[in-house]
């Protein structure tokens, strides 16, 4: 809501403090929203992390608020499943998998997680960042209302399996 985008959300900069509330740390690629957009001439610290950056940031693009929700749906992945949603040998595989392919559905991993709370965490995950949450508070909503959350016919629980490489098969 103060238009700063932190840009590499992950666990090891949320903190909760001795009140229980939470704190973000580690600001260093952090921008205001509408600041001139950076460009990247190489993958680098300063692109974010290879298990939590946003599709639209990988591929080069100005991340916004939503970039952070998705980082945030991530990490909810996580903590749910004990597993990231797309993983790979190296940063350049992660990020790969990310624009390729869909992660496996959580209830695949954890039966106890409801159809409704599985279909937040696809809707903090959407690639195009139009179809995410626009705020942390829209979220925050939905998770505080999960009985109000109605849940899409996604292909993604259907098609899961199928993997798809950026490289081409050598025959």
């Amino acid at each position: 809501k103060n238009g700063v985008v932190h840009r590499d959300l992950k666990p090891e900069n949320i903190i909760v403090n001795s009140e229980d509330r939470v704190k973000l740390i580690d600001f260093g690629i952090a921008a205001k929203s509408g600041a001139r957009r950076l460009t990247f001439a190489k993958f680098s610290q300063t692109l974010g992390t290879p298990d939590y950056i946003s599709p639209e940031q990988i591929r080069g693009k100005r991340g916004d608020g939503r970039s952070d929700i998705y980082a945030l749906g991530v990490m909810l992945y996580e903590m749910l499943t004990g597993k990231t949603p797309f993983r790979g040998p190296n940063a350049f595989a992660i990020m790969n998998d990310r624009l390729l392919n869909n992660p496996i559905p959580p209830r695949e991993i954890n039966p106890e997680i409801s159809p409704q709370l599985q279909e937040i965490i696809y809707r903090a995950l959407e690639r195009d960042p139009k179809n995410r949450y626009g705020s942390a508070r829209e979220f925050a909503w939905d998770l505080d209302h999960q009985d109000q959350t109605g849940v899409a016919d996604r292909p993604e629980l259907r098609n899961w399996k199928q993997r798809r490489s950026p490289w081409p098969r050598r025959i």
